[in-house]
Protein backbone atom coordinates (compact mmCIF):
# COMPACT_ATOMS: atom_id res chain seq x y z
CA UNK A 1 0.00 0.00 0.00
CA UNK A 2 1.40 3.41 -0.89
CA UNK A 3 1.81 6.32 1.49
CA UNK A 4 -0.71 8.37 -0.51
CA UNK A 5 -3.38 5.71 0.00
CA UNK A 6 -2.75 5.67 3.73
CA UNK A 7 -3.01 9.46 3.89
CA UNK A 8 -6.38 9.45 2.15
CA UNK A 9 -7.71 6.79 4.50
CA UNK A 10 -6.55 8.75 7.54
CA UNK A 11 -8.07 11.94 6.17
CA UNK A 12 -11.41 10.26 5.49
CA UNK A 13 -11.55 8.90 9.06
CA UNK A 14 -10.88 12.38 10.42
CA UNK A 15 -13.59 13.78 8.18
CA UNK A 16 -16.07 11.17 9.41
CA UNK A 17 -15.41 11.94 13.07
CA UNK A 18 -15.54 15.71 12.58
CA UNK A 19 -18.90 17.29 13.50
CA UNK A 20 -20.94 19.26 10.97
CA UNK A 21 -20.09 22.97 10.55
CA UNK A 22 -23.39 24.06 12.12
CA UNK A 23 -22.72 21.88 15.16
CA UNK A 24 -19.31 23.51 15.59
CA UNK A 25 -20.82 27.01 15.23
CA UNK A 26 -23.39 26.28 17.95
CA UNK A 27 -20.60 25.02 20.23
CA UNK A 28 -18.51 28.13 19.62
CA UNK A 29 -21.47 30.43 20.24
CA UNK A 30 -22.14 28.68 23.51
CA UNK A 31 -18.54 29.18 24.62
CA UNK A 32 -18.86 32.87 23.69
CA UNK A 33 -22.10 32.95 25.69
CA UNK A 34 -20.30 31.51 28.71
CA UNK A 35 -17.54 34.10 28.44
CA UNK A 36 -19.98 37.00 28.00
CA UNK A 37 -22.20 35.80 30.84
CA UNK A 38 -19.19 35.32 33.11
CA UNK A 39 -17.70 38.74 32.40
CA UNK A 40 -20.99 40.59 32.77
CA UNK A 41 -21.95 38.54 35.85
CA UNK A 42 -18.65 39.13 37.65
CA UNK A 43 -18.76 42.85 36.84
CA UNK A 44 -22.39 43.03 37.95
CA UNK A 45 -21.87 41.05 41.18
CA UNK A 46 -20.12 43.89 43.05
CA UNK A 47 -18.25 41.49 45.38
CA UNK A 48 -21.34 39.65 46.55
CA UNK A 49 -20.41 36.02 47.08
CA UNK A 50 -23.82 34.50 46.17
CA UNK A 51 -23.92 36.40 42.87
CA UNK A 52 -20.38 35.33 42.00
CA UNK A 53 -21.23 31.71 42.85
CA UNK A 54 -24.38 31.78 40.67
CA UNK A 55 -22.43 33.33 37.80
CA UNK A 56 -19.66 30.75 37.97
CA UNK A 57 -22.23 27.94 38.19
CA UNK A 58 -23.96 29.22 35.06
CA UNK A 59 -20.63 29.49 33.22
CA UNK A 60 -19.77 25.88 34.09
CA UNK A 61 -23.27 24.71 33.09
CA UNK A 62 -23.07 26.49 29.72
CA UNK A 63 -19.63 24.99 29.06
CA UNK A 64 -20.90 21.49 29.89
CA UNK A 65 -23.89 21.87 27.60
CA UNK A 66 -21.56 23.24 24.88
CA UNK A 67 -19.48 20.06 25.19
CA UNK A 68 -22.66 18.01 24.83
CA UNK A 69 -23.79 20.10 21.86
CA UNK A 70 -20.50 19.36 20.07
CA UNK A 71 -21.42 15.67 19.89
CA UNK A 72 -23.99 16.46 17.20
CA UNK A 73 -26.61 13.94 18.31
CA UNK A 74 -30.36 14.43 18.36
CA UNK A 75 -30.33 14.25 22.16
CA UNK A 76 -27.68 16.98 22.24
CA UNK A 77 -29.95 19.19 20.11
CA UNK A 78 -32.88 18.60 22.45
CA UNK A 79 -30.90 19.24 25.65
CA UNK A 80 -29.19 22.31 24.18
CA UNK A 81 -32.47 23.75 22.92
CA UNK A 82 -34.16 23.19 26.28
CA UNK A 83 -31.21 24.61 28.22
CA UNK A 84 -31.04 27.71 26.03
CA UNK A 85 -34.78 28.26 26.39
CA UNK A 86 -34.55 28.11 30.18
CA UNK A 87 -31.41 30.30 30.13
CA UNK A 88 -33.23 32.89 28.03
CA UNK A 89 -36.23 32.94 30.39
CA UNK A 90 -33.89 33.20 33.40
CA UNK A 91 -32.01 36.07 31.74
CA UNK A 92 -35.27 37.79 30.80
CA UNK A 93 -36.52 37.62 34.38
CA UNK A 94 -33.18 38.94 35.65
CA UNK A 95 -33.35 41.77 33.10
CA UNK A 96 -36.82 42.79 34.25
CA UNK A 97 -35.87 42.68 37.94
CA UNK A 98 -32.28 43.95 37.91
CA UNK A 99 -31.36 45.14 34.37
CA UNK A 100 -28.89 42.24 34.01
CA UNK A 101 -28.23 40.99 30.45
CA UNK A 102 -25.35 38.48 30.83
CA UNK A 103 -25.58 36.01 27.95
CA UNK A 104 -29.31 36.48 27.32
CA UNK A 105 -28.86 37.76 23.77
CA UNK A 106 -26.53 34.88 22.96
CA UNK A 107 -29.16 32.40 24.16
CA UNK A 108 -31.78 34.05 21.93
CA UNK A 109 -29.42 33.86 18.93
CA UNK A 110 -28.64 30.20 19.64
CA UNK A 111 -32.33 29.36 20.04
CA UNK A 112 -33.20 30.95 16.69
CA UNK A 113 -30.25 29.25 14.98
CA UNK A 114 -31.22 25.85 16.38
CA UNK A 115 -34.71 26.18 14.91
CA UNK A 116 -33.28 26.60 11.39
CA UNK A 117 -33.94 23.43 9.35
CA UNK A 118 -30.31 23.06 8.23
CA UNK A 119 -29.08 23.08 11.83
CA UNK A 120 -31.77 20.62 12.86
CA UNK A 121 -30.71 18.30 10.02
CA UNK A 122 -27.06 18.65 11.08
CA UNK A 123 -27.97 17.38 14.53
CA UNK A 124 -29.96 14.46 13.16
CA UNK A 125 -27.13 13.05 11.03
CA UNK A 126 -25.00 10.30 12.55
CA UNK A 127 -21.43 11.62 12.50
CA UNK A 128 -19.48 8.37 12.67
CA UNK A 129 -19.46 5.12 10.73
CA UNK A 130 -18.78 1.62 11.87
CA UNK A 131 -15.05 1.18 11.38
CA UNK A 132 -13.07 -1.86 12.36
CA UNK A 133 -9.74 -0.66 13.67
CA UNK A 134 -6.50 -2.27 12.58
CA UNK A 135 -5.89 -5.66 14.17
CA UNK A 136 -9.59 -6.58 14.40
CA UNK A 137 -10.37 -4.38 17.42
CA UNK A 138 -13.92 -3.17 17.83
CA UNK A 139 -14.59 0.56 17.82
CA UNK A 140 -17.17 2.00 20.24
CA UNK A 141 -19.96 2.67 17.69
CA UNK A 142 -19.66 -0.92 16.48
CA UNK A 143 -19.94 -2.39 19.96
CA UNK A 144 -22.96 -0.21 20.76
CA UNK A 145 -24.76 -1.47 17.65
CA UNK A 146 -24.04 -5.09 18.42
CA UNK A 147 -25.11 -4.80 22.06
CA UNK A 148 -28.75 -5.35 21.08
CA UNK A 149 -28.09 -8.26 18.72
CA UNK A 150 -28.05 -6.19 15.55
CA UNK A 151 -25.39 -4.73 13.33
CA UNK A 152 -25.10 -0.94 13.30
CA UNK A 153 -25.79 0.58 9.85
CA UNK A 154 -22.85 2.03 8.03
Amino acid sequence: MSAAGTGRRRESRQQILRPHIFVRVIGRLMVAQAVAGGLVGIAFARRQVPSIFITLTLVVAVCLVAMLARTGTRTAWLVTFGFEGVYFLFGLSRFVSARYVGGTLFSLIILVMMLHPAVTRAYSVVTGRVVRAGGGEMVLPETAGEAFGERAPG
